[in-house]
């Protein structure tokens, strides 16, 4: 079967996850239409407007994944199931990821996956960078590596090594899991190497935020000064090898306890989790609301922030993105990231949904449509300045996350 015909099966069949069950009406693949973008799409007034307020040297995207399958050295690992039909649905995310990222050659996907960033960075204005992500493997409860558990796994080496190649397009994140017996000497080493956060992602990696064992880790990263940034709530991009509880962000109150900055990757809008306020057999609520009450409690409020990537995804649309927009007070302490390449994953994203709803109108979706066929980072840039709700719009400010990464 060929690769095409098998993902639209995967689709229409009902076995794929995340925002796949919804019929695309953006398409299924990215045409990876080639740079810079069109003179009249780049003057259009959209694309213009939505640097209205924001510095472009201030604009840092938080959440940029540097992935790979390991070509030409680069040290980037996944899992055999995402190359093999008998697990379909890794089988089908890997095939979309390569495709979003343009990186579907034989022998040199990394270094096409790395050639498109830096292509789609340039249609950027000079002084914004793309922070890229290491991502750590599973590690056990006892401190062992379990490849066995891990998906992917993209190295701190290769993550500094491609941002000093680019200093003028890149920053850093390190991924280190605290369960290992090297892990306070790796985070110091990476603050020395640059390195301006750590990310985690619980389900995926194996970590428990709430464990006490995380407690050196948290002291180092909290003299370190700089931020830890980890998912929330519900996960469908990476299939993880522990439970989705881990991402409840009530089990962030440890870190932050510490000192910790804690950055909630997508604000933890999607899924539910267990109350633990109210203890452990407490009752599921959105884990939106369980991070909103972390937002608005008085002695977290200089330490958690919220990432907004990836909450205009179409199966993200709703209670919480319009929270977001309408929190004022919150804004400043919101921080703009893509996820990408996801926004370049079409099923993902529906102009419809986002005018149907009213956060663009019907004339804006079919811009930003355009402008995302040949660079998604920008068409997520753009998409996330014209949402309006209830004449709300997320202030400059939430774009301008240089300032959250400089250590003080």
């Amino acid at each position: 079967m060929k690769r095409r015909q098998f993902l639209l099966w995967l689709a229409a069949g009902g076995a794929a996850a995340a925002a796949w069950r919804y019929w695309p009406d953006e398409g299924i693949f990215n045409p990876c239409l080639p740079g810079p973008l069109p003179e009249r799409l780049a003057r259009h007034d959209l694309v213009q407007a939505a640097w209205d307020g924001v510095a472009p040297d201030r604009f840092w995207d938080c959440h940029v994944h540097l992935v790979g399958v390991g070509a030409g050295g680069t040290g980037v690992w996944i899992t055999p199931r995402m190359k093999s039909l008998w697990h379909p649905i890794q089988y089908a995310q890997r095939v979309f990821y390569q495709n979003s990222g343009c990186a579907e050659r034989e022998g040199t996907a990394d270094a096409d996956y790395l050639a498109r960033l830096v292509a789609l960075h340039s249609d950027l204005r000079p002084g914004a960078k793309l922070m890229l992500l290491a991502f750590e493997h599973f590690y056990a409860a006892d401190g062992r590596l379990d490849l066995e558990r891990t998906t992917y796994h993209t190295p701190n080496a290769y993550a500094r090594a491609v941002a000093r190649r680019h200093p003028d397009k890149f920053e850093w994140i390190a991924s280190i899991h605290p369960y290992r017996a090297d892990a306070v000497m790796l985070l110091e080493q990476a603050v020395r190497d640059g390195a301006r956060a750590v990310k985690w992602l619980p389900s995926a990696m194996g970590m428990d935020p709430a464990a006490p064992g995380c407690d050196p880790f948290y002291e180092a990263l909290a003299r370190s000064r700089i931020p830890l940034l980890t998912h929330g709530g519900g996960e469908l991009a990476v299939l993880g090898g522990a439970e989705e509880e881990l991402n409840n962000p009530l089990r962030l109150r440890r870190p932050l306890e510490h000192g910790v900055r804690v950055i909630v990757a997508h604000c933890a809008a999607l899924g539910s989790g267990v109350d633990l306020d109210r203890g452990p057999n407490g009752p599921r609520v959105p884990n939106f609301d369980l991070f909103a009450r972390l937002m608005d409690e008085p002695r977290h409020e200089g330490l958690i922030l919220g990432d907004i990537s990836a909450m205009t995804q179409v199966n993200r649309l709703g209670p919480a993105l319009d929270t977001v927009i309408r929190r004022g007070d919150w804004h400043g302490r919101l921080i703009n990231g893509s996820d990408y390449p996801l926004p370049a994953v079409m099923p993902l994203f529906s102009m419809r949904a986002l005018a149907a709803r009213g956060y663009i109108t019907a004339a804006e979706g079919r811009i930003l449509s355009e402008i995302r066929r040949y660079n998604p980072l920008l068409f997520d840039f753009v998409l996330k300045r014209r949402l309006k709700v209830g004449g709300k719009r997320l202030a400059p400010a939430v774009f301008e996350t240089r300032r959250r990464f400089i250590r003080r």
